[in-house]
């Protein structure tokens, strides 16, 4: 079993191909442009958790080529300004809202979530983290960080999807972790770090079941299109990917890595 390092967010510079959209299409149902383990309806629940209005500020950690982030900005009418390390996903997203016409409400800029963030204090009223809190190792400073820039009262919500909930060998976390830097925790360690870091959960439950589908879907897509993907990524890559993808569906299927969505609050002194 390989578990040499493979770029998941490689494609961002091929997003808007055909293949590309049929993979998501047939991935995802609905394509909002994510890159992740969330389908729509998943989204949707995200959203109202949030309790999301039009005069919000939400800041979205892990924006990616900027889709869900589009997507909430036309449900809700609210402004969204997006952060990410991928210089690809900045551009893909940047060049969506233009062409969107909505650069009054959706805005996006690299910034590494492990470092403090460019903004000042309780700038935004929600903030969503969608499976990208596995890649950022100084997990308590980014939830202090996060509890900084939000106002009191308001609310984040987050995704863990690698928690670890039963026997694991080495050589599976290494291909689980293949697309880039990973930090694996156990139950409970999460809901500390929440409380550490000044924040009231309000909610914590079990999201597996869309990364067991999604990543299933995912792979078979990848397969179905493996010729026409075989152009853009390589024989390597693509072994790569379907080696990842095959991991995540069969580690989450059996609930041996499980994927959490958390709800908490700023509270208001």
């Amino acid at each position: 079993m390989s578990s040499k390092p493979v770029d998941l967010y490689k494609n961002y510079g091929h997003f808007t191909e055909e293949v590309l959209k049929a993979i998501r299409k047939e991935t995802y149902g609905e394509d909002l442009g994510q890159n992740g383990w969330t389908t729509v309806d998943e989204y949707n629940s995200f959203i109202s958790w949030l309790g999301l209005v039009a005069d919000d500020h939400l800041v979205e950690v892990g924006s990616g080529s900027g889709g869900p982030a589009l997507y909430i900005a036309r449900k809700v009418g609210c402004r969204v300004t997006g952060i990410d390390a991928n210089e690809g996903g900045i551009a893909a997203a940047t060049q969506s809202a233009v062409e969107a016409k909505l650069t009054d409400r959706l805005s996006f800029r690299m910034s590494d979530a492990d470092a403090p963030l460019p903004f000042v204090e309780n700038a935004f009223d929600a903030l969503i983290c969608i499976d990208a809190m596995n890649h950022f190792l100084n997990r308590l400073n980014v939830l202090c960080e996060w509890n900084r820039i939000l106002g009191p009262g308001s609310r984040a919500l987050f995704t863990d999807p690698v928690l670890i909930t039963g026997p694991v060998t080495n050589e599976e976390l290494a291909l689980r972790s293949s697309i880039g830097r990973f930090l694996f925790v156990p139950p409970g360690i999460n809901e500390k770090l929440i409380e550490n870091a000044g924040f009231h959960l309000i909610e914590a439950k079990d999201a597996s079941e869309n990364a067991a589908l999604v990543s299933g879907r995912w792979h078979q897509a990848r397969q179905r299109y493996r010729d026409a993907l075989l152009k853009i990524e390589g024989q390597e890559h693509f072994e790569g990917l379907q080696k990842f993808f095959d991991a995540v569906h069969r580690l989450t299927s059996e609930r041996r890595l499980s994927r959490v969505v958390y709800v908490v609050e700023k509270p208001v002194t």
